[in-house]
């Protein structure tokens, strides 16, 4: 089941300084393609619409990215996640082909094991006054979904705080939901954490 009510947006404008001097996105695994390649093709099992955010002189093809993947240029991605955040969600917003779209799903570009279900249970929540994120084992993860709502705020972020203080901000219209899923924490930071991915052994249906 796929949806276009959520826009999926995946962060891969970061400088990933932790995984050393290979570009992360492009690291090898057990995935077809690149790192970046493989947790696009995650989001996209779940949601019709989605957007990849690159810095302003990726060359997606070098990152194992299709030439008709939608792309959000960050330009001051050196500043953060926060600055990146802000540009992407000016961006979603000005987009006449997502006027209808009620939420978005923001996703990691190093972040490959979400399962299938958990990102539809997710879509089948979300709507556009509330804040939803994945629980495993009492541990927040990824995607955020962020209504619609909250969209003309994430536009003024900057920095590398993202969007934690507008989550605090909002206790009312902030929802947690436990999911049967590790790969919601699973993010590839350094090369030592590619040996803790196994290969997937298909999603359980919900």
């Amino acid at each position: 089941m796929h949806s276009e009510r959520v826009v999926a947006v995946i962060m891969a404008a970061g400088s990933s300084r932790r995984f050393g001097e290979e570009d992360k996105r492009r690291a090898s695994g057990p995935w077809e393609g690149t790192l970046l390649g493989a947790s696009l093709a995650k989001a996209r099992e779940a949601f019709a619409c989605h957007r990849v955010v690159l810095r302003r002189r990726d060359d997606p093809a070098c990152l194992g990215l299709a030439d008709d993947t939608p792309l959000i240029r960050a330009t001051r991605a050196e500043h953060g996640l926060g600055a990146s955040l802000a540009e992407a969600f000016a961006a979603l917003s000005q987009d006449p082909s997502l006027a209808d779209v009620q939420a978005a799903a923001i996703l990691l570009g190093d972040m490959p094991t979400i399962r299938r279900d958990t990102l539809l249970h997710l879509q089948r929540l979300a709507d556009a006054e509330h804040i939803l994120r994945p629980c495993h084992a009492g541990r927040p993860g990824h995607p955020v979904l962020f209504g619609r709502a909250f969209w003309a705020a994430l536009t003024c972020l900057d920095g590398d705080a993202g969007a934690r203080r507008l989550i605090r901000q909002h206790p009312e219209r902030y929802r947690e939901f436990e999911v049967d899923d590790p790969g919601i924490l699973l993010d590839i930071d350094t090369p030592a954490d590619l040996k803790r991915i196994t290969p997937p052994d298909g999603d359980a249906t919900r």
